[in-house]
């Protein structure tokens, strides 16, 4: 696996910036107003993939990102803290009497690359996105981390993750890349 080029790490009061623009996000949204918009600077405006998992009390409470990384890292944020709380098909849609329980946790993703040799992951490092017959899956690279997975479970779940039967991953025709993320969450 040829690792990519990383960004530089964010700076402490970007990734601050970046989770207050998420909880104002859905604030703004539960409440019907438009969200308070801040100056943004330079480091946020850099286009990236993002995700926002959402916990009350350690548990999930909603998780949604987006792949693409056309628009800048904030509007990333934006929308899918947005999505996390109002879109997670696996909960219903948090209401305005949660949101001060929430918890935020955001990973701005990396580059996505090509995974040629699985033995090569990294519990911890690499999230996967798996893609065959037309599922596709993806976890982050804290996952496997959280569950106390090793690679080849990890692997298995992914599978799950995509809707695909135990060992799709090392089928022909699939797809299978690694990232990097940098997680950061409220304290």
């Amino acid at each position: 696996m040829i690792e990519a080029q990383e960004s530089p790490p964010l700076a402490r009061e970007h990734r601050t910036m970046l989770l207050r623009i998420a909880r104002e996000a859905i604030a703004a949204h539960l409440e019907r107003r438009k969200p308070v918009v801040e100056e943004i600077p330079e480091a946020l405006q850099r286009p990236a993939g993002a995700f926002v998992t959402l916990t009350i009390e350690g548990d999930l409470r909603g998780c949604i990102g987006t792949l693409d990384a056309s628009q800048p890292v904030f509007r990333a944020v934006a929308e899918s803290a947005v999505n996390a709380a109002t879109r997670d098909p696996r909960f219903p849609p948090l209401s305005a009497s949660e949101l001060d329980r929430v918890h935020l946790e955001i990973s701005v993703l990396g580059e996505f690359v090509p995974v040629s040799d699985p033995s090569r992951i990294v519990i911890g490092r690499h999230g996967l996105l798996i893609h065959l017959s037309g599922r596709s899956g993806l976890l982050l690279p804290q996952v496997p981390v959280e569950y106390g997975w090793d690679v080849p479970t990890f692997l298995e779940r992914l599978c799950v993750k995509a809707g695909l039967p135990s060992g799709s991953w090392r089928q022909a025709g699939c797809s299978l890349e690694s990232f990097t993320a940098e997680v950061f969450g409220e304290a």
